[in-house]
């Protein structure tokens, strides 16, 4: 936790964190070090009690990550898949307060094919606000989440390998309007 600190105190922007959170008291001390938002996933599918709890604590703070492994939710660091899918973990979800969602389909992750938009926009159908993440290669992938009316955009690899500047994706996303 050391060095989300140190991203806190380093970036002047707001941090949003994800990952091991399992329980309240590290949600907690995310935000005590300075995080905008906690990205919850595992904790959903396995306690969603705590979730619901934290939901009504935390308000827009709070993310539930939705890691898509053939629509069926993925655990413990993709390591393993749950029995549950992605739109009934949504729904579970919005039903304990929860209204902004992570969503990644695990396939396209690194892939630069695209980002799940049709997941997403099953999210949205739900009254959830989703960030979309995995699969993002180009602007034109970027303009078409934002058409799509995704709240945001995770890239990753597109980024570290040059295929576009972030400065050039917020252009494409201003240019339609978006």
């Amino acid at each position: 936790m050391a060095v989300v600190r140190e991203i806190c105190r380093a970036v002047s922007l707001p941090v949003q964190f994800g990952g091991g959170l399992r329980d309240e008291r590290a949600v907690l001390q995310a935000l005590e070090l300075g995080v905008a938002r906690v990205v919850l996933g595992t904790v959903a599918v396995k306690k969603p009690d705590v979730v619901k709890a934290l939901a009504t604590r935390l308000g827009e703070k709070l993310a539930v990550g939705i890691d898509a492994k053939g629509g069926m939710v993925a655990v413990e660091g993709w390591v393993a898949t749950s029995e549950m899918t992605g739109l009934d973990l949504a729904r579970r979800m919005i039903e304990a307060g929860v209204r902004r969602f992570i969503y990644t389909d695990i396939a396209r992750d690194g892939m630069l094919c695209g980002p799940d938009l049709a997941g997403a926009a099953a999210l949205q159908v739900l009254g959830g606000r989703v960030i979309a993440s995995g699969g993002v290669g180009s602007l034109s992938h970027v303009a078409q989440a934002a058409r799509a009316g995704v709240e945001g955009l995770i890239v990753g690899k597109a980024l570290y390998e040059g295929r576009f500047t972030l400065r050039q994706a917020l252009s494409a996303v201003e240019s339609i309007g978006a």
